[in-house]
């Protein structure tokens, strides 16, 4: 089983965002953070401050990826050509866990990767259970037939809160999806704003 290392809807309060943009998520009735501090007023933030909510929260929203894995993704993205937080976008676009999630195979990013940990997941016919596995253009990743009829998978294909992304061809009859290419920004459906050039200066610093 996967390790989550904080209540994904403690991800949510602290940041005072919904950003899965789930129908539960506490936001939706209380916009105000944890803890007995949680409703006092804010001062302004400082850049710091700004770059490093940017990257908490677009670290949480990958089901809260560890801090070295993060780091490893802003590593490459400044390393390969053109704009690094499109880069850095079109690396955790690619996680298997990611595509799961997208594909709607799962309900939340937290249950995709549990879901490729317990080896329920093929890549071009072969079993992946790494969440972390880059997942590249023209890849085909299926359900395994033993696990197309689980209540989780037939239910997170019905969820009508979000649609599967244009990059991403999914036959949800065979539980079968294909990644079609590495998205741009303005292409990945988040919920809210996401702002990877913050996070890039946040770790340039």
């Amino acid at each position: 089983m996967s390790k989550r290392i904080e209540a994904k809807y403690k991800i949510d309060r602290r940041l005072g965002q919904n950003i899965w943009g789930r129908p539960k998520s506490p936001v939706n009735r209380r916009e105000y953070g944890p803890g007995q501090h949680g409703q006092r007023r804010k001062g302004k933030m400082s850049d710091f401050g700004t770059q490093l909510r940017a990257k908490q929260k677009l670290k949480g929203y990958y089901a809260n990826i560890t801090e070295k894995q993060f780091r490893r993704y802003y590593a490459e993205a400044i390393r390969q050509k053109g704009d690094s937080g499109e880069n850095l976008v079109g690396l955790l676009e690619r996680r298997l866990d990611a595509v799961i999630y997208r594909a709607k195979f799962v309900a939340t990013p937290f249950a995709a990767r549990q879901f490729v940990n317990h080896g329920h997941i093929r890549v071009n016919g072969r079993r992946v259970n790494i969440p972390s596995y880059l997942v590249k253009p023209g890849d085909v990743i299926e359900v395994k037939q033993a696990s197309k009829q689980l209540v989780v998978v037939l239910e997170a294909s019905q969820l009508a809160e979000r649609d599967v992304p244009d990059y991403i061809d999914v036959d949800h009859s065979k539980m079968v999806a294909t990644y079609g290419r590495i998205p741009t920004l303005s292409e990945v459906p988040y919920p809210v704003q996401m702002e990877p050039n913050l996070v890039i200066e946040f770790y340039s610093r």
